[in-house]
């Protein structure tokens, strides 16, 4: 049975338009490639500006 591989997303801090990048993850930060944005904690912040992942209205998927 084959298996179904989700693709990875991008996501862009709506504030200064930094992008969160599932596939490199930011591995200074301790976070390794391939890490998913729900598996981030609430309290990740934007690489640039600082905005936290709990502010859902400041982050937007990216499409495909």
């Amino acid at each position: 049975m084959p298996t179904e591989t989700l693709a990875y997303s991008l996501y862009v801090c709506l504030e200064c338009g930094w992008i969160y990048d599932e596939t490199l993850g930011m591995p200074e930060r301790g976070i390794p490639p391939g890490t998913r944005w729900e598996s981030l904690p609430d309290d990740f912040q934007c690489g640039d500006c600082d905005i936290q992942k709990r502010d859902t209205h400041m982050w937007q998927k990216l499409p495909a």
